[in-house]
């Protein structure tokens, strides 16, 4: 092609292409205003529940996961808008472990620690940056390798869990790998290797699978070879941390681990339910887990296995609005099980996935 042929192509295709601000949105205005405001009754509500030394619930979790909320919310809080900002990160700060854990018991630590760092991490203040580390390592010091006596060919190599003696598992692995990605991590680090092959070993897909119980939906199970609802079945919330956890990890959107796991969310896609779970436990947290990996995948329409086609942010924000409580709170009204009868944790998860959708 000459040059003058080529620049003419080129021109052809400035001419066609549409102009920027003629561009569908991709949510519609109205409704993302509806759902900002939402945001700000749930951020309304958690001002009131804050108590005197800055926590909510008194837990370090549950209160980087309220911070994280209003950090990232369109209001754009930061430490200078005063206490309701401070408190918290003192709180925070003040659970700081000798061995860089952040928690306030020995239960739970990967939890919250990986949220610690992900609400330390949005304040953009440089002098976490020390803690970010420390907390850093402490995360990948928990994944299950070599030093625990585990080499590659088992099922749990390369998987985080709760921080004691717990087997991994993949919900324990999301929350690590999002709290890394968020702060940076080394990407040349074997961690992210290491995750990877646990990750493949959650997944109903035989090609990248190397367990015998693979199948072949391209769903992801809570860890190698079971599923609390029944033998290795693919379900709504693993799913989508798995593709979280594949995306953050650094894995293309067009590999094929990552196609196999938005093929299922595209058969099974709902707002209804938690899709695979046959109840309403974790209900909450299936929501989380949908907007969280949506925006990570980035498509604005989520098309059907059936051709339906859906503006996930448009029906998302829908779902929550309906949802919602009239002292702006969430909670899950049919299954306290996983802290979701706490309106705290429920409030602070849906105003961090309403924040993701609304940007």
């Amino acid at each position: 092609m000459s040059r003058l042929t080529a620049l003419a192509f080129a021109l052809v295709i400035v001419v066609a292409a549409p102009a920027r601000g003629s561009e569908e949105p991709k949510m519609d205005p109205a409704l993302r205003s509806k759902a900002k405001r939402a945001i700000d009754g749930g951020l309304h509500y958690l001002r009131g529940t804050q108590a005197e030394n800055g926590s909510w619930s008194d837990s370090v979790g549950i209160t980087a996961i309220a911070l994280r909320a209003y950090l990232e919310s369109h209001r754009g809080y930061s430490e200078v808008d005063g206490a309701f900002i401070s408190r918290p990160l003192s709180f925070i700060l003040a659970h700081v472990n000798p061995d860089g854990s952040i928690g306030e018991t020995n239960q739970n630590r990967n939890y919250n620690t990986a949220v610690s760092i992900v609400a330390l991490q949005a304040t953009g203040n440089p002098e976490y940056k020390r803690v970010v580390e420390r907390a850093q390592r402490f995360l990948a010091g928990l994944q299950v390798d070599e030093g625990e006596g585990y080499d590659r060919s088992h099922a749990y190599y390369g998987g985080i869990g709760y921080g004691g003696d717990e087997r991994p598992d993949l919900s324990n692995q999301y929350m690590a790998i999002e709290a890394l990605r968020a702060s940076s991590f080394d990407p040349d680090s074997e961690v992210w290797e290491r995750a990877l092959l646990f990750l493949s070993r959650c997944q109903n897909r035989s090609e990248s699978n190397d367990q015998e119980w693979a199948g072949n939906d391209g769903g992801f199970t809570y860890m190698p070879g079971y599923s609390p609802h029944g033998g290795t079945t693919s379900y709504g919330g693993m799913t989508h941390a798995g593709l979280i956890s594949l995306l953050f990890a650094g894995v293309d959107k067009n590999d094929p681990r990552v196609r196999a796991a938005y093929d299922w969310i595209r058969a099974n896609y709902t707002l209804e339910e938690n899709p695979g779970s046959g109840n309403a436990q974790g209900q909450y947290y299936y929501y989380t887990v949908f907007a969280k990996s949506m925006a990570a995948y980035d498509e604005a329409v989520v098309v059907s296995t059936e051709g339906v086609e859906h503006n996930w942010r448009n029906e998302f924000a829908e779902k929550m609005l309906s949802l919602q409580n009239e002292d702006g709170s969430w909670v899950n009204p049919d299954s306290s099980r996983w802290w979701e009868g706490d309106k705290n944790l429920i409030t602070a998860r849906i105003a961090v996935a309403l924040n993701l959708t609304v940007r």
